[in-house]
């Protein structure tokens, strides 16, 4: 959530433009300063102002919200966030769809400072329409450079999900399991059937959820988590 300055601050800072080149601390200051219900992102410097979004996106966050939010839910430590900001650096300060955390107190590598998200969430997930080219190029290396550790975008118009893990600081493509499910590494038991996804199959998702929510893997994480 953005916490909006006084009408003071307004008046004294210009409104951010899409495809203003500003550097984080500057752009914050403005996007504070924006209307309320205003969405914009800084990717590598640029600064990017969200299109009106249409039913395919807000019917697909509203799948995948609900996937993650049932295994955050199943896993105490976790924290799961939608739109939230995330402060990566110097030159981005992007507003994924979704993203899941280990929680700071439980070892996990972003920090919270004044309600923000500081530093790279575990996993970060984008579900890309008219922001396709974004989201799997700059976005991708951004968050690849800021360390997040998996990140998956759902591409409604290829009917495609990505997963990416990152490995020796380097994203590169998480295999599907020869029964065509995606396993996390990151958190265990996460687990998602890609097809189920993109057909917005709730029953399906649930069913292979739960099967990782089973899982050896996901208790063993559980209980590392609370050792903590």
């Amino acid at each position: 959530m953005i916490i909006r300055r006084s009408s003071e601050t307004i008046s004294t800072l210009p409104p951010l433009e899409n495809g203003d080149h500003l550097d984080q601390k500057t752009f914050h200051a403005r996007y504070e300063a924006m209307p309320e219900g205003t969405r914009a992102e800084l990717i590598g410097g640029i600064v990017y102002m969200s299109s009106p979004l249409k039913r395919p996106h807000g019917r697909m966050h509203k799948r995948a919200s609900h996937w993650l939010t049932e295994y955050e839910d199943a896993t105490p430590g976790t924290e799961g966030f939608d739109n939230a900001t995330n402060i990566l650096g110097e030159e981005n300060e992007p507003q994924p769809d979704l993203c899941l955390l280990i929680a700071p107190d439980k070892g996990g590598q972003t920090r919270e400072e004044n309600e923000y998200i500081f530093g790279g969430a575990e996993l970060i997930l984008e579900i890309a329409s008219s922001t396709e080219s974004i989201d799997l190029h700059r976005k991708r290396r951004d968050y690849e450079e800021a360390g997040v550790r998996e990140y998956v975008v759902v591409v409604i118009r290829q009917a495609r999900v990505f997963w990416f893990v990152s490995r020796n600081g380097r994203f590169e493509d998480l295999p599907l399991g020869t029964d065509g499910i995606f396993r996390s590494e990151v958190f265990p038991g996460l687990w998602l059937d890609p097809a189920a996804l993109l057909r917005r199959d709730a029953a399906r998702l649930r069913e292979v959820l739960q099967q990782g929510l089973a899982s050896p893997e996901h208790t063993a994480f559980v209980a590392r988590l609370a050792a903590r």
